[in-house]
This record gives structure tokens, C-alpha cells and sequence, in this order.
């Protein structure tokens, strides 16, 4: 505890200098108190009575002051984690890089963090300057400073109803303009991620990067490979389920930066048809999400991922292998390259590898086997999967708009549907009987 006191007093860098604090009015920010989830005013209004600083912060400030109705709700507060364990029955302290404590209450769960301090010469980093552990406790003006974008150093006070800003994030958020605070390599090198953040918020929000911003990303991209594959699986998912996934790609590319700082989407968008498919895919995927549709992750990583399991299963059909034997190895040898960058869970992986592998059972459309298909737990999102495939030119529109009809025909149209298919099938080998047979059978001999 002493030597935390020490660093605090003792700081490298002396005091952090003084910013102009904006304090802005609810006139101005428009954010009404009913606006604020039930259990963040609870959990800011019983930190107040018990003599803490406590706020809403963050993402949920910016975006009710950008007219967007936020998805979770953050709270910062001078009061230590302990402190904050101590006062709410439903708690948890969690994290060892930044120790946090969740509060539950219902379904729902809001993140408090204690306010951090700069940066100083004891800070734990790697050999690149990602920093490891970060814990020592600082003022919300260190706090404000240490936040990654202005747009998101916006505090809001539910007593009062203002929002304290001190990097001007509502004037930034008012001109679409998207800055750091910092220096942004400086910034990049403490943690990389903060480069796909930046253009995801970008993207959501409508903000153009500032060029201070924007300018490093490009030779700094490397730098991801030294982020945690969970954590830069997270991000990713934050990415394409936004609900601007198609923005965000179309900003990535305009500015050169999709190569190296996404590995999932290096190879894919060098190829037309797995770009049109991706495209497709990602599309479904933002209307599904500002609908309010639920969406699923399996089924997105599936199409990123197709056209690399592809390549790889013809090249495997290419030396002589069984076909079916040869898509699950591609299967395989592909997540496990991408295992190595993403931390995609067992439970995805499961449900990739079955909506992949029930593609080739689509072709089957005599006897039995449509049936069976239908029976599938993953029939729907492997049908779903099989309509992309049809938009981009991969397969036949005819193939999925004969799925599309008999999945929901009658038993008598299902049977004339099937008579009807004139898909090409493999002739039958017939089994050799000798010569006797031979001649049975009409062929002629010599």
C-alpha cells in the first residue's frame, strides 16, 4: 500500500497536466435520467451515499448523446474494488490486467471500475509497450486522460444530470471527427486493439478518423499479433456483429489496413467470389442485428472461413482423396490455423464444422436423403448457409429454390418435386456377373 501511495505522489511524469473540464448540461446533452438503466442509477446512487464518485461512463454516455440506445452500461468511481464488493450482496471482483467488479442484478450485469492512474515507470508492459497489469488507483482526471478516444471520456452524474467532459468528446462527437487521446502510437503500443476499435467506432458512429489517428494503423498493424487470441476474438466478435460490419470492412480496405490487422479476411478478400460471399453474408448479419434478430457466431465464421475450406478440399479431391474423408481434414486444418490468431470456442467450432459439412448433402435430392437433411438440428442455418452460397454463384439458384419449396411442401408435392428433379446423378456401377451375365443382358461382345 505504501509503495502504491509512493506512485501515486512520485509519478515519472510528475502531476498529469490540467484539462480544461467542460461541464455540460442536460439542455445540451440530452440524455434523460429514465434513458440510464435502473441498475446503473442504483449502483452510482449507492456508491454517492456512501461518500464515493461515481458515474456512468464511457460508451453508454457517447451513445446516448449520439441518439443510439447503448447495449451495456459501464460505471467508474474512486471507490476501490473491495470498497465496491463491500457494498453490493450480488458482486464479483474479476480481471488480473485491470481488476474490475461486476454487479449483478437480474439479467444484468454492470461493469465498475475504480479510477486508474497514469502510467509511470513501474507500469508492467511487454517488449512492444502492451501493457500486462495496470491496478494503481488515480483521479478521474488521470482516469479521463488514461480512456482510449475523447468521445469516451464523457462522465455522466445521475444527481446532477450533467456530463463531465474533459477532452472535448461532445464537441468531437458534434463535428464527426473520431481523436485519441495521446499520442496514437503511443497509445497503439499500450494496446493494439485500440486500432480495430477505432475503426469500428468509426463506422458506428459515423466519424470520420482523424489523420493522427488513421495515419499509423497501417505500420503498426503487426503489432495485433501479440494480442491474446481470446481477447482479439472478443474484439473481432464486437466488430462483425456491430451492426455496421460491412462499413467497417469497407473502411478497412479504402484505407489498405484489412491486411494483417484481420488474418480471417487476408485471403478471402483477395478472391471475387469469397469477397461477394463474404459481403452477403455480412450484410444478412447488420440487418439482422439492427432488426433485433438474434444472430449467431458459428454462422458468420462459417462463411469467413468457407472459401479457405474450399481451397483447401479441392486441393485435397486434386490428389485423390475420398471426398467427404477430405472436407472434414479441410475442416480441421483450417480451424486450427485460424486457432493459432482466434480463440474461437469449441462450441463454435462445433457449429461451423456442422453447417459446413451438411453442404454437400444438399445435392442429394432423391429418396431418402432429403428427408434425413430436414431432420438436422443445423438444417436452418445450413439452408441459410446454402442461400449465400446461390447469391455469390457458387451453386446453382436452382438448387436452393428447390430446398426453399420442399422444405415446406406437402408430402404429395415433396414426392412429385422429387420425380420432377432432373439433377445430374452418378450413373450406378454395375456389378459384373461374367459372361453368361453379359450376354443376359444384351451387350455386345466380340
Amino acid at each position: 500500500m505504501i509503495r502504491k501511495l509512493l506512485r501515486r505522489v512520485f509519478r515519472r511524469n510528475g502531476t498529469p497536466p490540467a484539462v480544461a473540464l467542460a461541464i455540460v448540461p442536460a439542455e445540451r446533452h440530452r440524455i434523460r435520467r429514465d434513458q440510464v438503466s435502473r441498475v446503473a442509477l442504483r449502483v452510482c446512487d449507492t456508491l454517492q451515499e456512501a461518500g464515493h464518485r461515481a458515474y456512468v461512463v464511457g460508451g453508454a454516455v457517447r451513445d446516448l448523446i449520439a441518439g443510439i440506445e447503448p447495449k451495456d452500461f459501464d460505471v467508474a468511481t474512486d471507490a476501490t474494488p473491495d470498497q465496491v464488493r463491500a457494498l453490493f450482496r450480488r458482486s464479483r471482483i474479476i480481471g488480473r490486467r485491470f481488476q474490475i467488479v461486476h454487479v449483478m442484478s437480474g439479467p444484468e450485469t454492470i461493469e465498475v471500475s475504480t479510477f486508474r492512474a497514469a502510467h509511470d515507470a513501474d507500469t508492467i508492459k511487454d517488449e512492444h509497450g502492451r501493457v500486462l497489469r495496470d491496478n494503481v488507483w488515480g483521479s478521474i482526471e488521470e482516469d479521463a486522460a488514461r480512456r482510449d478516444f475523447t468521445v469516451n471520456a464523457l462522465y455522466y452524474d445521475p444527481a446532477t444530470q450533467t456530463v463531465l467532459d474533459y477532452h472535448h468528446g461532445v464537441a468531437d462527437l458534434q463535428q464527426k471527427v473520431l481523436r485519441m487521446i495521446g499520442e496514437p502510437r503511443a497509445r497503439y503500443r499500450e494496446d493494439p486493439v485500440r486500432m480495430l476499435r477505432a475503426v469500428r467506432l468509426s463506422a458506428k458512429l459515423g466519424l470520420a478518423l482523424d489523420p493522427a489517428v488513421r495515419n499509423p494503423i497501417r505500420e503498426m498493424a503487426e503489432l495485433m499479433e501479440n494480442v491474446p487470441a481470446a481477447r482479439l476474438f472478443d474484439e473481432m466478435l464486437k466488430l462483425l456483429f456491430s451492426g455496421h460490419a460491412v462499413e467497417c470492412l469497407k473502411r478497412l480496405r479504402d484505407d489498405g489496413l484489412h491486411h494483417g490487422l484481420l488474418p480471417l479476411l487476408d485471403v478471402i478478400l483477395e478472391q471475387p467470389m469469397g469477397e461477394k460471399f463474404v459481403l452477403l453474408a455480412l450484410t444478412s448479419t447488420d440487418d439482422r442485428v439492427k432488426a433485433g434478430k438474434p444472430t449467431s457466431p458459428g454462422f458468420l465464421f462459417a462463411t469467413l472461413l468457407w472459401h479457405e475450406v474450399l481451397a483447401n478440399w479441392d486441393a485435397r479431391k486434386a490428389r485423390k482423396q475420398v471426398s467427404m474423408p477430405a472436407l472434414y481434414e479441410a475442416m480441421d486444418e483450417v480451424l486450427d490455423i485460424q486457432a493459432e490468431k482466434l480463440a474461437i470456442t469449441r462450441r463454435i467450432a462445433g457449429d461451423i464444422k456442422e453447417i459446413w459439412a451438411l453442404q454437400p448433402r444438399f445435392e442429394k435430392r432423391s429418396g431418402k436423403f432429403p428427408y434425413r437433411l430436414l431432420e438436422q438440428p443445423r438444417f436452418r442455418a445450413a439452408y441459410d448457409f446454402l442461400l449465400l452460397r446461390a447469391g455469390s454463384g457458387e451453386v446453382p439458384q436452382e438448387l436452393a429454390d428447390w430446398w426453399t419449396e420442399f422444405q415446406d411442401a406437402d408430402p404429395e408435392r415433396r414426392e412429385a418435386m422429387q420425380m420432377a428433379d432432373t439433377s445430374p446423378r452418378k450413373p450406378r456401377r454395375r456389378r459384373s456377373r461374367g459372361p453368361k451375365a453379359q450376354d443376359a443382358g444384351g451387350e455386345q461382345t466380340s
